[in-house]
């Protein structure tokens, strides 16, 4: 359920209540995230990355090889809906890592607090060098 409309029930005093095991009903519609196949890398953030920050991201994906249209943003809050891939990197931006297997995991601040930060643009790309060895 999208943010915006779990803090509207809120507002109304509304619970929220979520299914921890979904293999007990059967019946219960599973929420899954599926990406396309094309999609190489998971950009998981608390926010959509601005304008300003979609150049540095742009930057970044074009020193891994990759284009825009091969990385996709999710919420951290949506990882557990996260469906079979075939993804190669995730990018945790400002919220902690979540390990998915097979897949090379990098950690970063918010891309905000990238641009003028060199150091932590610089620990960006030790971690991206690091998975080449």
């Amino acid at each position: 359920m999208p943010q915006q409309a779990l803090q509207f029930l809120n507002e109304m005093n509304i619970s929220v209540w979520q299914v921890r095991q979904p293999e007990y009903f059967p019946t219960l519609e599973a929420n899954t995230i599926s990406l396309p196949e094309t999609c190489q890398l998971l950009f998981v953030a608390p926010a959509v990355p601005t304008e300003r920050d979609a150049f540095l991201f742009g930057k970044v994906l074009a020193s891994m090889k990759l284009s825009p249209e091969q990385a996709l943003f999710l919420p951290s809050s949506a990882l557990e809906y996260l469906a079979e891939h075939k993804l190669t990197w995730s990018w945790f931006s400002g919220v902690p890592i979540t390990e998915l297997e097979g897949v090379k995991a990098l950690s970063s601040p918010l891309l905000s607090e990238m641009h003028t930060n060199t150091q932590s643009r610089r620990d960006l790309w030790r971690q991206i060098c690091s998975y080449d060895h």
